[in-house]
């Protein structure tokens, strides 16, 4: 009787130091880690441009399939992906570029892909093109200055892309291994070759300057940022 005593003692302390049960076997227990969202009006759009991959012609689709196959490429090897949008004065188009590129990949989820954007010479990020992407839905902080060091956010919180004029071959900007693509038929022709660029796209645009002063100035750019923006998004699509 005694041992019996003894050993229902023994199984009744044990079971008291045993941890308490939450639901689920201890390796089963996960912490899932949400991503910050979009803000609302940029997930809309870029919603809005899947919907159009049909308006994008077909030889402006198989330029973007050598991008994105090149990008399938370095990440296939394991090597980083730097985009540099190149344009003549890096005031608009190849920010544009740049902005929609890093958007996309962030969209498509397509990590370790960094972009760029540079000229063959140095202006400012235009203030049309600036106001084309709030339009889209992006928060943009402005410094001031003659060359503003603009901060793009894409969600609420994050550090946001720097964009701000500069040459191509900027210390800011890929050195060696990178994908120059060139926004503008004039920066095209006027460098035939980009030092250090690993792939070259010619991948032009008109320039909505063209409209600056116009009753047209409001629609050409946002014509502009829209056809940029589906076209990155159908090429990070295709990855």
């Amino acid at each position: 009787m005694r041992n019996l005593f003894l050993l229902l003692l023994i199984s009744a302390t044990i079971a008291c130091e045993q941890p308490a049960r939450t639901g689920a076997p201890d390796n089963k227990i996960t912490t899932e880690i949400k991503q910050p969202a979009m803000f609302p009006a940029v997930q809309s759009f870029m919603d809005s441009l899947v919907a159009e991959f049909a308006l994008i012609p077909a030889d402006r689709k198989a330029a973007l399939q050598q991008m994105a196959a090149y990008i399938r490429a370095q990440k296939d090897s394991a090597h980083p992906v730097e985009l540099t949008f190149i344009c003549t004065h890096n005031s608009r188009r190849s920010h544009l570029g740049q902005i929609w590129a890093a958007a996309a990949a962030s969209f498509y989820k397509v990590e370790g892909v960094t972009t760029y954007s540079g000229g063959t010479e140095a202006t400012a990020f235009n203030p049309k093109a600036v106001a084309a992407m709030e339009r889209a839905g992006f928060v943009i902080d402005n410094p001031g200055g003659n060359n503003p060091r603009y901060r793009v956010h894409l969600v609420d919180g994050d550090e946001g892309l720097i964009c701000f004029s500069k040459k191509y071959d900027d210390i800011a900007n890929p050195q060696n291994h990178f994908a120059a693509i060139m926004t503008c038929s004039q920066a095209d022709a006027e460098c035939p070759f980009i030092p250090g660029a690993k792939f070259r796209l010619a991948l032009p645009y008109n320039d909505p300057k063209e409209a600056d002063g116009t009753p047209e100035e409001t629609a050409r750019y946002d014509d502009r940022c829209r056809q940029i923006g589906r076209e990155m998004m159908y090429a990070f699509s295709t990855l």
